[in-house]
């Protein structure tokens, strides 16, 4: 039986750089903000960056004890940065083997939100980075997926949250997410509907748009009404998604999208919305899996 949701903690892996904590310190802050617990979580892999300079154990044994004391050593670490952040918060810590997807995917069952760091890695250092973790993570989550990048960015005053909106009934749990994490912060909301033309430009572009602005006051004009609390400002907008969205979030506290699901105008399909984002976004990007 899984644990109530609101007791559902936070899930974040853990990066065994110390010198890369944004992740780790948005989790926390989250966890803290929620009144939830916090899991830090770390898969044991390759030696981490204490035991890069020693000589290779020779034998197995010795080699998957380093790993093992190499991987507690990282987990002492970020124990001792969360309690220095939030003294009072309720944390505790998993050290895994085996296949990181496998084991973030399987946290995420008993997750409020699985939270992952992004370095912005260039394209072929991506392949053993982290967007080769986040990527299949999203993939298989049953929870949002945060993920966090390096360095801090800035956001700008008033707070604010960007959600991007597909037109679908899928795109709701994104929505309804940005306007619970909006609420939580005291943050403003903009939804934004980003609509791509096809190859071949309608003259007219009056009445699709008009349909994209029906469509977006639909999606959110019920949830508003449940958190009165958000100031909300919804557009259309014509563009690539990709390059709209990660536009429009630059300075934000983080941009909402959902992992599945095709709206009404062809381009706009937040599957693979969700997979350019993490790519380009320089603010948290929160990934919300389609409800089954």
């Amino acid at each position: 039986m899984s644990r109530p949701a609101e007791r559902r903690p936070v899930v974040v892996g853990v990066d065994p750089d110390p010198a890369h904590r944004m992740a780790l310190a948005w989790a926390a802050d989250e966890a803290a903000r929620r009144r939830l617990p916090l899991r830090a979580v770390h898969v044991e892999g390759v030696p981490t960056r204490g035991y890069r300079g020693r000589e290779v154990p020779p034998s197995w044994e010795e080699w998957n004890e380093a790993l093992h004391k190499a991987g507690q050593q990282v987990l002492e670490e970020a124990m001792d940065f969360v309690s220095a952040r939030h003294p009072q918060l309720e944390v505790d810590s998993l050290l895994a083997e085996g296949d990181p997807v496998w084991v973030l995917g399987e946290q995420s069952r008993d997750a409020t939100a699985v939270v992952l760091g992004s370095r912005h890695l260039s394209r072929k250092q991506e392949a053993f980075g982290s967007a080769a973790v986040a990527l299949p993570v999203m993939a298989r989550t049953h929870c949002p997926l945060v993920v966090v990048p390096e360095p801090e960015h800035i956001t700008q005053e008033p707070a604010y949250l960007v959600v991007g909106v597909d037109g679908s009934e899928h795109s709701g749990a994104a929505v309804d997410v940005a306007f619970e994490e909006a609420a939580l912060r005291g943050a403003r909301l903009r939804a934004l509907l980003v609509w791509e033309p096809g190859p071949m430009r309608v003259f007219d572009e009056h009445q699709p748009q008009q349909e994209c602005r029906r469509l977006l006051s639909e999606i959110v004009a019920g949830r508003q009404g449940r958190y009165p609390e958000v100031e909300l400002h919804h557009e259309v907008l014509v563009g690539h998604p990709v390059q709209v969205l990660t536009d429009a979030s630059a300075h934000a506290l983080g941009l909402v999208v959902g992992t599945r699901g095709r709206g009404g105008f062809a381009g706009m399909l937040l599957g693979s919305v969700s997979q350019g984002v993490l790519h380009h976004a320089r603010c948290p990007v929160i990934a919300v899996p389609t409800r089954e």
